[in-house]
Order: C-alpha cells, then sequence, then structure tokens
C-alpha cells in the first residue's frame, strides 16, 4: 500500500534522478522588475520532520497515509480477522467427528460389544477373486 502511495505521485526514474536536488531548491527570478535585487523563493518545511515513505511533499498527507496504512493493517486486518478467524465455524467438521465417535463408543459399550469390531464389514457379503484370478499376483498382507 506504501508503494502505491509512493508511486501515485510520480515516476520511480525521476524521483530517484531528482529527489536530492527538488529538496532545497532556490529559485532566483532574472525578469525586469521597478528593482534590481534578485529574489529568491525557499519552500517553508519543518525542520525536524521525518516523512514516514507515503509522501516526501506533504507532512499532512504523510501523516494521514501512515495512519490510514496502520489503521487497516493492525486494526481491521489483524484484530478483527484473528476474531473471525478464531470465532469462525468448524468447516472441517473436526468437532462433529470426535462427538460422533464419543456417541458411538458409548452405544457400543451399552450393548455390551467391544469397542472396535475386527470385522467392521461383514465377512460374508465380501467377494474376493479366485485363486485363477490371481495368477501370479503376490500377496502381502
Amino acid at each position: 500500500m506504501a508503494a502505491l502511495i509512493k508511486l501515485r505521485h510520480m515516476p520511480i526514474i525521476q524521483k530517484s534522478v531528482w529527489s536530492h536536488l527538488t529538496k532545497n531548491s532556490r529559485c532566483i527570478s532574472t525578469s525586469k522588475k521597478n528593482s534590481d535585487s534578485a529574489t529568491t523563493e525557499c519552500k517553508a518545511e519543518e525542520k525536524n520532520w521525518v516523512s514516514y515513505g507515503f509522501d516526501y511533499d506533504s507532512k499532512e498527507e504523510d501523516t494521514n497515509a501512515h495512519h490510514a496504512a496502520f489503521f487497516f493493517s493492525v486494526s481491521l486486518c489483524l484484530v478483527f480477522g484473528g476474531f473471525c478467524w478464531a470465532y469462525a465455524p468448524d468447516v472441517h467438521m473436526r468437532d462433529w467427528a470426535q462427538r460422533e465417535a464419543y456417541i458411538e463408543l458409548h452405544r457400543r459399550e451399552k450393548a455390551g460389544l467391544p469397542p472396535i469390531d475386527p470385522n467392521y464389514v461383514n465377512p460374508k457379503t465380501v467377494k474376493l477373486p479366485s485363486e485363477d484370478e490371481l495368477c501370479d499376483v503376490e500377496i502381502i498382507i
């Protein structure tokens, strides 16, 4: 976001080449006037102002962009985003699977069955291939 605000004002090449020349520029007027004295124009900048890196020309615009960037990144993204992430519903249904496991264990204990049945699928319903169909396939158990 800071880079976009920086690039909004002038191209990178112009900024890198002319930045040191435009900081303390003094223009001398050479036009014919009533007086022969030369006039100088200086930008009135605050003496100890250090830019946040958003705008190098205007202190007010620099501080406004700085405060806006930190408000959006810290307050909205981190605080509100963390709140939404922490209190979001369980999309992977991990809690549901654990509850179902406890309910199933409780049901099997009440019925007097072992917690895990060794024959999870009824062996009579499973159709296995015959020895002729397997041929020379190695079976690893």
